[in-house]
């Protein structure tokens, strides 16, 4: 059997400890995660640059399978591009599973592809990245949510 690549999608603006350690998590689990960052037309202007975003993560997984890349598209395409073997979403709560459980169903029905979900620990299951947004637009101090936050802030 070929290397397990999961795809683990989001606008990840910014990227939180609760989507760090749901990487860590699936990296126990498949040979390689690689962190997708949509274009969500459906979203304002991103807070943080996507260039930006896209050296924290790596710097948050040094010599680690975990590749970053922006794309746009379906994300069943995406995931057919890289050979993607599951697509990864973190849970929080019960509403974050209502809304991923129909995600997943129509990505299934779209491709075969399978989600993996992985729960987020009891630490992390507060950290929304809207908050978060929310913190720093009024100066608050992120550096609780985000491991890292002043490589984002340039």
């Amino acid at each position: 059997m070929g290397i397990k690549k999961a795809i683990f999608p989001g606008t990840f603006d910014p990227f939180t400890k609760g989507h760090e350690e749901v990487v860590r998590k699936a990296l126990n689990i498949v040979d390689e995660v690689i962190v997708a960052i949509g274009h969500n037309s459906g979203k304002s202007k991103r807070m943080f640059e996507i260039e930006n975003c896209i050296k924290h993560i790596q710097s948050l997984f040094p010599n680690q399978p975990v590749r970053v890349v922006s794309f746009q598209g379906l994300l069943t395409d995406f995931c057919a591009s890289q050979g993607g073997s599951f697509i990864v979403r973190g849970l929080r709560d019960t509403k974050d599973f209502e809304f991923e459980k129909s995600l997943a169903t129509m990505n299934h029905d779209l491709s075969g592809i399978e989600t993996l979900f992985l729960l987020t620990g009891k630490s992390h299951s507060a950290i929304n990245a809207s908050m978060v947004r929310e913190i720093h637009m009024n100066g608050g101090d992120i550096t609780l949510f985000v491991t890292n936050a002043h490589e984002l802030i340039t």
